[in-house]
């Protein structure tokens, strides 16, 4: 056999190196490939959300949840930037969007782009969004333009769909079935303090059913028969009342309603409570009223109504060390070791002026009977 030349032996070597580089260069864009589509805010429709959180360490079966439209991304993606800055950077939460329509991809991108944590989105069943089957369109659109000029949002169709879908169905969803807690989240609000622990931990080790920020009163025009409504389904369902309740929240001794609520733009819920038999017979017995479209029975007073009546004191709580702005109302804490976290505007003092909050820290449980007693009382409105 004739020698190898020294030139043919350098165009080999070449030859050999480019391949291996080649192979090389092809297993890292494969596997970089992969790990883009592995990511965890990537939306895969058949993957359970609970099963995403407990796979994430130490967390609750738990999500941020936001009821929100595509036009609202901004928005969206300043709460949700500010809530990463504030508590989930260090949790991992997954969020959860929910639209009656389709979201677009430009908003599915924006909003992963601003969190690490798995991302979910969700459109509304049509059974779920709607007008009740216990109201006519003619009564509506009759009551819509009486209250046009009464109040906020009071000749707008789609606000009270939001309020009945808050009410009574955005637990049922199924990107919620297997989560135990839930945090109610808004486009354009404002987390004005750090958060160094986990919120939803704190509900589960204290036992706490509901959690809040604010407590403003309702605007008594929205709510003209609510308390009339609720007190027929007290004296017609007693035994969904607890031994003890804290319905004294809500109405005065004398059965009078107070109006207080808690604002459920912020809300932190164990979601059995929204899930138990109670809850629904009472969803139902108010959807039957038809008081979500001939008024404008908004989710926040229906939560409280039911949170107050069916819950006990301690199972309620005010996180004074969350502050928080919605436009309309803001809170900060004002507690030296609290505000220390916080960086907030003027303007954030209303819960410490707010009567509702007095109320809260003055009034107490009352025994079953003393519920059915109020109840039994005549409206005083």
């Amino acid at each position: 056999m004739a020698p190898v030349s020294p030139r043919f032996k350098r165009l080999l070597i070449a030859v050999i190196t480019l391949l291996g580089l080649f192979a090389v260069y092809q297993t890292f864009d494969v596997s970089s490939t992969s790990r883009s589509v592995k990511t965890p805010n990537t939306y895969i429709p058949d993957t359970p959300v609970g099963q995403n959180v407990t796979s994430s360490g130490n967390n609750l079966r738990a999500a941020l949840v936001a009821l929100v439209r595509n036009s609202e991304l901004n928005g969206m993606r300043s709460t949700v930037r500010q809530l990463e800055d504030r508590f989930n950077n260090r949790h991992n939460y997954p969020y959860i969007f929910l639209n009656d329509e389709d979201f677009t991809e430009e908003f599915k991108d924006g909003m992963r782009s601003v969190t690490k944590a798995p991302v979910y989105f969700g459109k509304l069943p049509t059974e779920h969004w709607g007008l009740s089957p216990y109201v006519t369109e003619k009564k509506v659109q009759e009551a819509l333009e009486h209250n046009r000029d009464r109040y906020l949002y009071g000749g707008s169709y789609s606000y009270r769909l939001m309020c009945r879908y808050q009410s009574g169905f955005v637990y049922k969803h199924d990107l919620l079935k297997d989560l135990d807690y839930y945090w109610r989240i808004e486009p354009d609000v404002n987390y004005y303090c750090d958060i160094p622990y986990d919120p939803f931990k704190y509900m589960k080790d204290n036992k706490l059913i509901y959690g809040f920020t604010i407590s403003p009163v309702e605007k008594a025009e929205t709510v003209e028969t609510l308390w009339e409504t609720t007190r027929k389904w007290i004296l017609e369902n007693p035994d969904y009342l607890q031994d003890k309740s804290f319905i004294h929240w809500v109405v005065n001794e004398k059965s009078v309603y107070t109006r207080c609520h808690f604002w459920s733009n912020f809300e932190i819920v164990d979601l059995s409570f929204y899930r138990s038999e109670a809850y629904e017979s009472y969803f139902q017995h108010l959807d039957r009223a038809g008081g979500f479209f001939y008024e404008r029975w908004g989710d926040a007073p229906v939560h409280s109504m039911a949170a107050s009546i069916l819950l006990r004191k301690e199972q309620i709580h005010w996180f004074e060390d969350i502050g928080y702005h919605h436009p309309g109302y803001a809170h900060c804490p004002d507690k030296p070791e609290m505000a220390a976290r916080c960086v907030c505007g003027g303007g954030s003092d209303y819960m410490y002026r707010s009567m509702c909050n007095r109320r809260f820290g003055e009034v107490g449980n009352i025994h079953k009977d003393q519920v059915l007693e109020l109840a039994a009382m005549p409206d005083k409105q």
